[in-house]
C-alpha cells in the first residue's frame, strides 16, 4: 500500500472535531426526544373525519348484544305512562307487568321496562279561559288552579308548570317553573275580557311549550284546559289542535265550567279534546247541588227567574262554596291520577323512523278497571 493511500484512509476515518461532535450530539438528542414522544403517546395522527370515538348515548339507547365491540346501534324506546282506575274512579296501584299488554298498530309488543311509580317528571300546562263568557267562573278557576299547582309542585318534586290564558288570543303568563308561589301570584292577577279562541290556545300551547319541554320519553306532558269549551274565533280547527297535541305527545284533561242547570254545546268538544289525546273530561258543574232551600240554590228552569230564586242563587255563599269545591275536587282527582301512574316501556318491532303516526293500545286484565294513556306517537328522527 502506498503512503498516499494510507494517508487518504486515515483522513477518511479521522476523529471528529469538537464542533462537529457537538452538532452531532444535538441531532442525536432531538431524535431521541421525538422517538420518546411517539412511544409515550402511541396514538397515530388522524383527521377528525377518521375519528371513530363513539359519543356517550342517553339512557334510551341500548347496545345491541350482537353488534361488534365498540359499535353502538340506536334503538328507540317508547315510554307509555298509564293510569288505571277502578269503578269509583280511584287509582289501582297493585298491578304488575304481567297484568298489561301493549299493542302498536295492532301488533303485540314486548314490555321491557315496568315501574309501578313512574320516575318521569311532569310538564304541566294550565290553560285558563279568560274570555267574557267565562267571567263569572274566573274566580273559581283561579282558586282551584292555584290549589292544584301547590299539590303538584310540592317540595322535592321535579315537576314544572306553565300558565297560559286565552280569549281572542293566547298569552303565556308564566313560563315553565317549579315555583308554585310565583304561579299563584300570576294567577291571582288575571282578569277576564275579549273573545274566545280555544283551539288556537291548545295548538299554541302544544307547539310552543310542550314540543320544547324536553325529550318526550323523559317527561310526561299534560295540558289542563279549564273552559266552557266554546270557540268562536280560532284560526285552527279542532282536528288541527288534536293533531298538534298528539305530535307533542301531550294528554289533555279538560274541566268544563259551564253554569249549573244549563245545557252547554261546548261539553261535547271538551270530551273530544280529552278522549282523542288520551286524557279525560270533567264536568264538575253539570249537576246542580240541589233543588231545595237547604242547598241555597234552585236549579234553572224549576221555578223561573223569580226574586226568590235569585235570592237563593249565585249571590249566596252556599252556592259559591259548592261551585268552588266541585272544580277543586275535579283538579284534585286529576292530580291523584297523575301521581299514581304506571310506566311501561317497549322497543317497537317496527324500527323505521319514517315519520308515520303509530297508534298505541294498552290492555289491562283487571275486572272493572279502566285506563288512560297517550294514543300514539310519531316515529320521526330527531
Amino acid at each position: 500500500m502506498g503512503i498516499g493511500t494510507v494517508l487518504r484512509s486515515r483522513k477518511a476515518f479521522r476523529p471528529a472535531s469538537r464542533g462537529e461532535a457537538a452538532l452531532s450530539g444535538c441531532y442525536l438528542r432531538i431524535g431521541v426526544l421525538v422517538l420518546a414522544a411517539a412511544i409515550a403517546t402511541s396514538v397515530p395522527m388522524r383527521t377528525p373525519a377518521q375519528d371513530t370515538t363513539q359519543p356517550s348515548t342517553p339512557a334510551t339507547q341500548e347496545e345491541t348484544p350482537t353488534a361488534p365491540k365498540g359499535l353502538r346501534v340506536r334503538v328507540e324506546v317508547v315510554n307509555v305512562p298509564v293510569s288505571v282506575l277502578n269503578k269509583r274512579g280511584l287509582p289501582v296501584i297493585d298491578l304488575t307487568r304481567d297484568n298489561f299488554q301493549v299493542y302498536e298498530d295492532g301488533v303485540l309488543q314486548n314490555i321491557k321496562y315496568f315501574n309501578r311509580e313512574t320516575q318521569q317528571p311532569l310538564r304541566i300546562g294550565i290553560v285558563l279561559d279568560t274570555s267574557n263568557s267565562a267571567r263569572r267562573q274566573l274566580s273559581f278557576e283561579k282558586d282551584a288552579a292555584s290549589e292544584f299547582l301547590y299539590n303538584m309542585l310540592r317540595g322535592g318534586s321535579k315537576n314544572q308548570a306553565f300558565l297560559q290564558t286565552f280569549d281572542a288570543t293566547s298569552s303565556i303568563v308564566q313560563d315553565f317553573t317549579p315555583d308554585a308561589d310565583l304561579l299563584n301570584e300570576k294567577i291571582q292577577e288575571l282578569k277576564s275580557g275579549g273573545g274566545k279562541a280555544l283551539y288556537d290556545a291548545i295548538y299554541f300551547a302544544c307547539r310552543e311549550k310542550m314540543m320544547k319541554a324536553g325529550r318526550p320519553e323523559e317527561t310526561r306532558r299534560v295540558l289542563l284546559v279549564i273552559s266552557d269549551g266554546l270557540d268562536v274565533q280560532s284560526q285552527h280547527t279542532l282536528d288541527e289542535a288534536v293533531s298538534m297535541a298528539r305530535r307533542a305527545e301531550t294528554m289533555i284533561y279538560t274541566i268544563s265550567i259551564a253554569a249549573y242547570g244549563y245545557s252547554n254545546p261546548g261539553d261535547k268538544l271538551l270530551e273530544l279534546l280529552a278522549h282523542d289525546t288520551g286524557g279525560a273530561p270533567s264536568f264538575p258543574l253539570r249537576y246542580a247541588p240541589g233543588a231545595d232551600l237547604g242547598t241555597g240554590y234552585l236549579s234553572h228552569g224549576q221555578i223561573g227567574e223569580t226574586s226568590q230564586n235569585k235570592g237563593l242563587g249565585a249571590e249566596t255563599g252556599a252556592f259559591s262554596a259548592e261551585r268552588m269545591v266541585r272544580i277543586a275536587d275535579s283538579l284534585e282527582s286529576i292530580g291523584h291520577e297523575l301521581n299514581e301512574q304506571y310506566e311501561l316501556g317497549y322497543t317497537p318491532t317496527r324500527t323505521a323512523l319514517d315519520g308515520t303516526y303509530r297508534s298505541i293500545k294498552v290492555v289491562v286484565d283487571r275486572r272493572g278497571a279502566s285506563l288512560r294513556c297517550k294514543p300514539g306517537y310519531f316515529a320521526a328522527a330527531e
